[in-house]
């Protein structure tokens, strides 16, 4: 387990490798995170939304959990986080337990998706008990903000709830909701007491100024020297506006192409020599000539090529 206080900088929401016959590619999952982390990579976050978490079983997951592991064989500091909400408490409860006893950083947790009415007052008492029952005291769990999926979001005044009745286990926010102000209001509201990843790459320099620790994003996967850039002169004081726009038309590019997990295991083969991994319904395949027009438009708009 990484030390708590360096639970910061550059990660990737990384994809999820499947095989052609519709299974997870074990096997690959440490080599894929490898490459990140070669890349500039502190960490990843498995199995969240880019890494198709939803789309696989429990016994899947867990074998997936135990895969990733194998990267710290050659990058011993790099950050493991997952992704362990459902919309089953008693699943959730057991992932995350899992997680722990595997020795990771900490959990990324999405609130109970399929019941979108349900008061504040329901989602605390959700995300409370699954602490109680799950998360260790030397442990971490991050709620994940992105209403505009799970149609459930996090109030500043939930995230207080949460963080007065677990100040040591509650580590703050995976925010994915892309809105600038309530980034602004986490970093007034809470400071460096909540810990909080933006979602957004148009976002990195703007919530790193209003006191975010990083970013947790799916364009890590394809332009994470860059955001390794930004996060590196952040701490130096200095201010990379010029990049910073750049990665802002980056991000620009890959949202034209919904959904992300698909769009980025489409241009890894072109970009990286990455192997050609499929996903899982109901996510389908871009046709080759979307891909080939989003390809033109990194490499040669944008000059993305491999450092």
């Amino acid at each position: 387990m990484v030390q708590q206080a360096n639970l910061s900088g550059v990660l990737a929401a990384c994809i999820t490798p499947i095989s052609n016959d519709g299974k997870p590619d074990y096997p690959a999952l440490p080599h894929y995170l490898d490459f990140l982390a070669q890349r500039g990579c502190h960490g990843a976050l498995i199995l969240g939304t880019t890494g198709e978490g939803p789309s696989f079983s429990v016994t899947e997951r867990e074998r997936i959990y135990r895969s990733a592991l194998e990267v710290r064989q050659k990058h011993p500091n790099f950050i493991l986080l997952a992704g362990t909400g459902t919309p089953s408490l008693d699943e959730s409860i057991r992932l995350t337990r899992y997680i722990f006893k595997l020795g990771w950083d900490g959990v990324v947790v999405l609130p109970p998706y399929y019941y979108r009415t349900v008061s504040e007052d329901g989602i605390f008492a959700w995300f409370d008990t699954l602490i109680n029952k799950a998360v260790p005291s030397s442990g971490k769990l991050f709620a994940y903000h992105i209403p505009q999926l799970s149609g459930i979001g996090f109030s500043l005044d939930l995230l207080q709830r949460l963080l007065d009745k677990h100040p040591t286990k509650f580590g703050g926010l995976k925010d994915s909701s892309s809105n600038a102000e309530f980034a602004r209001q986490l970093g007034e509201r809470f400071g460096k007491d909540l810990t909080v990843f933006t979602g957004q790459d148009r976002l990195f320099g703007w919530a790193l100024h209003n006191q975010a620790a990083g970013c947790i994003t799916a364009g890590a996967n394809l332009f994470s020297p860059w955001l390794r850039q930004v996060w590196d002169a952040y701490l130096q004081g200095i201010h990379l506006e010029v990049l910073e726009n750049r990665i802002k038309e980056a991000r620009g590019i890959l949202d034209q192409y919904s959904p992300a997990a698909a769009f980025i295991k489409g241009v890894l083969p072109a970009l990286f020599q990455l192997p050609n991994w499929p996903v899982r319904p109901p996510l389908l395949p871009f046709p080759p000539t979307t891909l080939q027009q989003a390809i033109h438009q990194l490499t040669y708009d944008l000059q993305l090529t491999i450092p």
